[in-house]
This record gives structure tokens, sequence and C-alpha cells, in this order.
């Protein structure tokens, strides 16, 4: 008698989705293991808060400047070479910062320059990734499923990563967390090897790049749902997503801890994050997924104020679960009807 997967995984029964969830969850927790060790890492060498900030915000601006951009140039070239470019560019960055932090040469400017280097990666990296997500499943109805077990790898890396960064750098240092993590980028050339990728569509003549940028641009800002969902998401991402990047100075100045206690902050966000895509993962619809949002972005933000003021460990730890399961939450299933419709 074959064994079905349960309900809640369904989407884990398609051999594409299968070989791109594990891939993309080996990765992961490499990749919190290392935004942890840079973390602290800039925290440690500099004690400077504002460098925290500006490390933050060049991880994140390419996103900003080349977001829509690079959303058109995923939807023409071959999404398999694409994917193999920007990751093979984001396994060169960690393997960059393994080696300077490994010698003891790394600088406080490396660091603001490969935050630059993996932001514009991945500006063009996420898009590549997120447009697979409808050529992974069969059923259409499984895909909301899809994209609730996508967040659960994201945010079930959330959990690990930092833990495990902060017991190897008490132990070790934050170039062991650097080499694992370009490491790591093995499981995902694996999958992308193996993965049957969709046939790329033949595009009609005359739909030119600037035609493409403002079919989307038109699609965002003149789709009621699509743009209320955009603007949500952005509101989030200026309000509530920077926590992770102040994180070390709670961490040791106000809680007078080191790396364990940041992989602690940041992975009890974390779990707050991965019982809120557990939730997600077992809805069949979308339908009451609006009121979900507005509910989740109110308790995340109140959490976050919260937090803001306390002193003491054990009372902020709750706050930091609720505020990281709200943001998720919010997203989550905000990408999960942008998806959708």
């Amino acid at each position: 008698m074959v064994r079905r997967a349960p309900e809640g995984l369904r989407s884990l029964r398609r051999r594409n989705f299968r070989l791109f969830f594990f891939g993309q969850l080996i990765s992961l927790i490499g990749s919190w293991m290392q935004t942890t060790a840079q973390q602290w890492l800039v925290y440690r060498l500099t004690g400077s808060a504002f460098l925290l900030g500006v490390i933050a915000f060049c991880a994140n601006v390419g996103i900003l400047v080349f977001g829509t951009f690079a959303g058109v140039v995923a939807d023409r070239v071959n999404r398999k070479h694409g994917l193999f470019v920007t990751q093979g560019l984001l396994a060169l960055q960690s393997v960059t910062l393994a080696v300077l932090a490994g010698t003891g040469t790394v600088e406080p400017w490396h660091l603001v320059a490969l935050a630059l280097w993996q932001g514009i990666a991945n500006a063009f990296d996420i898009p590549l990734r997120q447009s697979l997500f409808v050529h992974m499943v069969d059923d259409r109805a499984d895909l909301p499923n899809a994209i609730a077990l996508n967040s659960f790898a994201v945010n079930g890396a959330r959990v690990a990563g930092p833990a495990l960064a902060g017991l190897l750098i008490a132990a070790t240092s934050e170039a062991v967390c650097f080499a694992i993590n370009a490491i790591s980028f093995v499981a995902v050339f694996v999958s992308f090897a193996t993965i049957a990728f969709p046939r790329e569509r033949e595009r009609a003549a005359g739909d030119g790049f600037a035609q493409s940028w403002m079919e989307g641009f038109r699609y965002v800002t003149g789709f009621a749902p699509a743009r209320a969902l955009m603007g949500m998401v952005a509101i989030l991402a200026w309000t509530i997503i920077p926590y992770v990047s102040l994180m070390p100075v709670y961490a040791k100045d106000i809680y007078g801890g080191g790396p364990g206690t940041l992989g602690l902050l940041l992975s009890t966000a974390g779990t707050g994050a991965l019982v809120a895509t557990l939730y997600l993962a077992s809805r069949r619809t979308v339908v009451g997924l609006g009121d979900v949002i507005i509910a989740a972005a109110l308790v995340s933000g109140l959490a976050l104020a919260g937090f803001a003021y306390l002193t003491w460990l054990p009372a902020a730890l709750p706050l930091a679960f609720l505020f990281g399961g709200g943001l998720i939450l919010a997203a989550a299933s905000s990408n999960t009807i942008l998806q959708t419709i």
C-alpha cells in the first residue's frame, strides 16, 4: 500500500516541487547562519548600530533599485541558466566572506561591498525563483500549499540557522558560518540540475522590454487587490523587517549576552514565523486571508513596539515570537493571494 503525504504536505507529492523544496531548505539554513554571523561580526568589529543599518540597507537596496527591472528580465531569460548564474554569484560572495574572515583581513568596507553584491544578485534571483511556483505543481489548487510550504522552508531555516550560528560563533568563529553557507549552495545546484524546468514560452513579436515593464506596472497600479497587497508588504518592509539588523545591539548591549543570545532572539522570531507558515500550509483556500493579513500586521506592529522598550530577555522573547509570526503571516498571505490571482 502506497502511503500518501499528509494533506498539509500535499505539494511535496510533486517531484519538481520536492526537489526545489529540500534544496532551498538546506541552502536557506546556511544563508541564515551567514546573516547572523555577519551581523555579529559587524558589531564586534565596529560597535556601530549605524553601520549595522548601512549594511542592511546595502543588502536590500539592490532589490529596491533593480527589482522591477529584474522582474522583466526573469520573464525573458532561460530560468534554469539564470538561476545558476544568480546562485553562483551568491555562493561566490559567501566564499569571499569566509576567506576574508578566516584570514583576519576583513574590514568594514569589505562587508559593505559584499552586502551590495548580495543585494544585487538577490534582486535578480528572487523573481526567477518566484516565477517557478506556478510550474512546480500540476494542480493549481495546490499552489497556495506550495507557497506556504516554501515559506515553511524559509522560516524553518530562520529557526535553525541563527541557533546553529550562535553556537558555532561561540565555539569557533564567524568564518565557519560563512564557509558552511558556501557549501550549502551545492544542494541548490543539485536540485536545479535535476528539476524538469518548464519549457520557455515564445514571446510575441513586438513584445519589447519597455512594453513588458509597463504591463507589469499597469497591473500593480491598476488592479486594486494587487495594489493594496503590494502596499501592505511595502509598509511591513519599511517598518518591521529591519528589526533583524538591530538584534546584535539588543543581544549585546540591552541583554548583556553574546552570539548565543543573538541566535536565541532571531530563532525565537523565526519560530513564530514557522508557526505562521504551518497555519498557512493547512489552509485549503485563500478565502478569508484578507482579514488574516490585517490582524497579523497589527499584532506584529504592536509586539515590536512593546519589544523595543523591554530590557528583560525572558519577557522580550514572547514578543519576538509574536512579531516574527505576525510579520511572516501577513507577508506570506499577501504573496499567496498575489500568486493565486
